[in-house]
């Protein structure tokens, strides 16, 4: 028989420092090690999972002492679902270390000059702040450690709440989840019980059978509420059956939605989705514009905190009135949207087709008619025959994706020469890539990075460059 792989356990190491990616950071024998589940100031053993010349990463065998910084997370279901993974870290040690994130990304990735820096705006909700919620059906209910232990016959497998990291077809039963407030939480678990007690069968992923698929929970800062039940067989009495409770049980429900989705993947984009009940569409609100956000609109998931990003966006703009506006990755033009009262013109460019649609129909609904969208991959689409022919902007707002921009667009902004640029970044080692191709025509004037998601490691940062 083969050797056990025995991995390496080491002792008494203490957490320094918070590093990429929400992970945690120790020092041994100078090697860098990145910990789960630690925070700064915690003495702990540790067992290595992975092993590099210049780097490891290990999880917590055991506690030897706690950080004198460390709370009482607020959630049952910390450390198991993968979610808000510092909830034991105090809401003001979390933003200090994304300040700090965007800060070594600029300097470290970028090696950008920065005029000023300006202080993290931290979310004013740090619980139940998310307006959209995905759940997940499964015959594979994740064990507990204590159910494990008992070693007793586990009657109930079926689950719905969220995935367990790294392991696809294991879900997790939330009973109690903390990211979004209202009738959430009443919603899922009347939904498990209505199955549980009726034996309407749960997906299994991996053979592809199974009624019960997933589960949408969207909501708006006015108490509007969408429920969208994602279903695989098309049993269209246990359908309705199951809609008309959630009809009769929950009046507060404004758009209540179905879908039968028999592809391999849980993507609703490509299905029709049918209304069973109420408005296609929930209206969220933004000062004095109105956004109509449906099934498939994408819309930023804190929707105050993402308020107060606009703000800073068209505050960093400067427009005067006078201004042609590029809204690059416009999404459902919100952006666009918000800063079209101050511009001249406005013009707005996406990828995906849908969003254009929502924007052109939230334009219309907000009377608003000097704004222009369109629709394609943004290399192909922004190039110097389509600013000649819409007109060379002013100012340009860009907010892509993770991945960032691609240098061909690049390429084409710096050609563009726009006398500002307003970047807006979830991603702020990309962003920091990105303006260190743009700076050799442009300072990096100020930054502010904003909190979005609390007890996550993600930060979005908006950064103002004038052209030098």
């Amino acid at each position: 028989m083969g050797k056990k792989n025995v991995r390496k356990i080491i002792e008494n190491i203490e957490i320094i420092d918070i590093a990429a990616e929400g992970n945690a950071l120790a020092r041994h024998e100078g090697k860098v090690i990145f910990v789960s589940g630690a925070v700064p100031g915690d003495v702990v053993d540790v067992e290595l999972m992975r092993n590099q010349k210049s780097h490891a990463e290990a999880r917590v065998v055991q506690f030897k002492s706690y950080s004198k910084d460390r709370v009482e997370p607020e959630c049952a279901h910390f450390g198991v679902c993968g979610g808000c993974k510092w909830q034991q870290y105090p809401y003001e040690k979390q933003i200090e270390h994304k300040h700090k994130q965007v800060l070594d990304q600029f300097k470290r990735i970028g090696h950008i000059e920065i005029g000023e820096i300006l202080p993290i705006l931290g979310s004013a909700s740090i619980f139940n702040y998310r307006n959209k919620l995905e759940f997940t059906f499964s015959d594979k209910r994740w064990l507990t450690v204590g159910e494990i232990q008992d070693q007793t016959d586990i009657v109930e497998r079926r689950a719905l709440g969220f995935h367990i990291p790294k392991l696809f077809d294991k879900v997790m039963d939330v009973q109690k989840c903390h990211l979004q407030g209202g009738y959430s939480n009443d919603i899922r678990n009347a939904i498990r019980s209505f199955c549980f007690e009726n034996d309407y069968t749960f997906f299994n992923i991996r053979e592809q059978h199974g009624l019960m698929r997933n589960l949408i929970i969207r909501n708006t800062m006015d108490g509007q509420l969408m429920v969208i039940v994602s279903f695989f067989e098309p049993d269209t009495e246990k359908i309705e059956a199951l809609m008309q409770f959630l009809k009769a049980t929950f009046p507060q429900i404004t758009s209540l939605m179905y879908v039968v989705n028999q592809k391999r993947n849980d993507t609703l984009l490509d299905q029709e989705i049918i209304t069973f009940h109420g408005a296609d569409t929930m209206l969220e609100r933004m000062e004095d514009l109105t956004f109509a956000v449906g099934p498939k609109s994408f819309y930023q998931t804190n929707a105050p905190q993402a308020l107060e990003l606009y703000k800073i966006t068209r505050e960093m703009a400067q427009l005067t009135g006078q201004e042609v506006v590029y809204d690059l990755y416009t999404g459902t033009g919100t952006i666009a949207l918000f800063v079209a009262k101050h511009a001249k013109k406005v013009i707005g460019i996406e990828y995906v087709e849908e969003a254009i649609v929502d924007a052109k129909i939230n334009a219309k609904a907000n009377g608003i008619q000097h704004v222009d969208f369109f629709a394609g991959d943004m290399k192909d689409v922004l190039n110097d025959a389509f600013i000649q022919n819409h007109g060379t902007p002013d100012v340009m707002i860009i907010d892509p994706p993770r991945a960032g921009m691609h240098k061909d667009v690049v390429d084409t902004i710096l050609r563009a020469q726009p006398q500002r640029i307003v970047y807006v970044s979830c991603n702020p080692a990309t962003q920091a890539r990105d303006i260190a191709l743009l700076d050799e025509q442009y300072r990096t004037v100020k930054i502010q990075p904003v909190d979005m998601f609390p007890h996550t490691h993600h930060v979005e940062n908006v950064a103002l460059l004038e052209r030098r």
